[in-house]
């Protein structure tokens, strides 16, 4: 599909078919801008444009959050697999959570996502699709555009490495939606090759990396792939990343009543990122299908919040929760 390429592999494609690269920046813009001039390219270059396919979306269900900022979108591909995508607004700007897989191969045990099993992948044009997607929802509403991704919805990025990569230098791409790279965060399980290949990159997206257990039985429990890529191994990378990229990592914690969310699971996780370049945001559990956990009380969440903060000294919020009445929550999303 056309809205595959990022503009040096349009540039690519296009030599080898024959057509002068220099066509490609109008080709872009066409392709991720939604229009083109009719004298901006000649006739055989527009043949040949007109020739090539682009990601189809069909809207199979649109869900509105009685919150009142959060829409979740259920969208079919051509191929009849379904993803959900969601559309969360605040204050006059909008954040789009992206799928990078139909399903997860992760299985982390709270996730709707993950008991899916892996399906396939998703492409780059399909991972951009839906922003476009969403850019036109916006548009028909007399609003501004995208303004952050986050690589949360369902799939793991990492796993999916080079579509995700090249989704991200097409939307971040001036040519194309041009969304400050700073606005974008990808969001793993603690997948450590990813992240590695991630700190070589040299890109500046946020990375959010979830650890849930402070022991490797504890996390092992909630997160399969602990028995991998073990904490002490996961750790270690997100050092090696801080150092190599200058940039913190975010920690993300889903809070499950009395899973991990005592006192001295607060304690031990400050133990083990005391001296990192990190930032902890809690997630209370989001309640999924199949799942018995609960999220533990609001007191008891800001008792967690205070230890982690005052007594490793280590920055620390709680992550707002948007969309849980119609399953567009952390862990909750599953194509249905």
């Amino acid at each position: 599909m056309l809205d595959d390429f990022t503009f040096s592999k349009l540039q690519d494609r296009l030599q080898k078919d024959g057509i002068n690269p220099f066509n490609a920046s109008a080709i872009f813009r066409a392709v991720h801008q939604g229009s083109i001039e009719a004298s901006a390219l000649g006739k055989s270059v527009r043949k040949w444009y007109e020739s090539q396919e682009l990601c189809q979306l069909e809207v199979v269900r649109e869900i509105s959050s009685s919150d009142g900022y959060t829409r979740k979108f259920v969208l079919r591909f051509c191929d009849g697999k379904e993803i959900e995508t969601v559309l969360m607004g605040y204050e006059g700007r909008h954040t789009a959570c992206i799928s990078s897989q139909v399903g997860c191969a992760m299985g982390c045990v709270f996730c709707a996502t993950g008991k899916m099993g892996l399906l396939r992948n998703l492409t780059a044009g399909e991972i951009v699709a839906q922003v476009h997607f969403l850019n036109r929802k916006l548009a028909a509403d007399g609003r501004p555009p995208i303004r952050n991704i986050v690589m949360m919805g369902m799939g793991e990025p990492l796993h999916n490495f080079e579509p995700v990569m090249d989704a991200l230098d097409i939307l971040t791409d001036p040519r194309g939606p041009c969304i400050s790279p700073a606005r974008v965060s990808i969001s793993t399980v603690g997948h450590v090759a990813g992240i590695r290949k991630l700190a070589e990159s040299g890109k500046n997206y946020s990375l959010s990396v979830s650890l849930h257990g402070a022991s490797d039985e504890e996390r092992g429990a909630l997160i399969p792939v602990n028995k991998r890529w073990p904490i002490a191994e996961l750790l270690t990378t997100c050092r090696d990343y801080s150092v190599k990229t200058g940039s913190k990592v975010f920690i993300a914690w889903t809070l499950i009543e009395g899973a991990n969310d005592s006192d001295d699971h607060a304690r031990r996780l400050g133990e083990l990122l005391k001296g990192m370049l990190v930032h902890v945001n809690l997630i209370p559990l989001n309640p999924t299908d199949g799942f018995e956990g609960r999220p533990p009380s609001e007191e008891r969440v800001y008792q967690f919040l205070k230890i982690v903060k005052q007594e490793a000294g280590v920055p620390v919020t709680i992550r707002q929760r948007r969309g849980i009445d119609v399953g567009a929550g952390c862990g909750q999303l599953a194509g249905s």
